[in-house]
């Protein structure tokens, strides 16, 4: 399983996760962070890319559009601030919880259409 950090997730959960030999890009990377989300989400899906972020409500709204048209996501995993808060005392939670994801799914289509929160 490949993986997208939405912007607003520290670059550090990305660089520590490769040292794990993760495919992990952080939006910021490929200047997807001037994208909409339903460009974000398309972007991923061509990349094969679960994409993580903690903007539920749009994404959600958007994948249950896509389902409906028949159209594919290469997943989402969700985040919370008020249960796994985005700051920097937090990047060593990040990582151990999205390297047991990742290793329990390691087929690159293991996440399509799903939908998964930390």
């Amino acid at each position: 399983m490949k993986l997208a950090l939405d912007h607003h997730y520290s670059h550090a959960i990305a660089i520590a996760l490769r040292g794990h030999e993760h495919d992990v890009i952080v939006a910021r990377e490929r200047s997807w962070e001037t994208e909409d989300d339903e460009a974000l989400l398309f972007l991923c899906a061509q990349e094969q890319r679960a994409l993580l972020t903690n903007n539920v409500g749009d994404f959600t709204v958007i994948a249950r559009r896509w389902a409906l048209e028949g159209r594919p996501h290469s997943g989402l995993v969700f985040t919370a601030d008020a249960s796994m808060p985005r700051t920097r005392e937090n990047v060593g939670r990040y990582v151990w919880a999205l390297d047991a994801l990742l290793r329990s799914n390691p087929n690159d289509e293991a996440f399509t259409d799903r939908v998964h929160w930390l």
